[in-house]
């Protein structure tokens, strides 16, 4: 009985999981409306008024170790020096501007 009972219980345990919906992807789309809207202002096109060694270019991203999106999320969510957290965007639309942002990096901020 406690062998059929934990088959059971297994089987519902892999059912639950395997019917997960996946979880969404970041919308780069999204993440250029809230960019535009939050961070234009000190990084339009990719610069950065305040500190214009560190732009937002793939390179200067890459030489600092930010090319990667939970370091972006991290920093757009906790700010750091001059740059505010921007936490009450919410996780969604953050992973969102770390999409479009390093979209825009690998292509130059074109």
């Amino acid at each position: 009985m406690k062998k059929l009972l934990s088959i059971v219980v297994l089987a519902i345990a892999f059912f639950v999981v395997a019917v997960q919906p996946p979880a969404l992807a970041a919308d780069s789309v999204h993440g250029k409306q809230i960019f535009q809207g939050n961070c234009n202002a000190c990084h339009l096109g990719g610069k950065n008024t305040v500190n214009p060694q560190k732009t937002l270019s793939k390179e200067d991203l890459e030489k600092y170790g930010m090319f990667s999106a939970d370091k972006i999320i991290y920093q757009v969510t906790n700010g750091k020096n001059a740059m505010p957290n921007f936490k009450r965007l919410g996780e969604d639309s953050i992973a969102d501007v770390a999409a479009y942002v390093l979209e825009q990096a690998e292509g130059g901020w074109k």
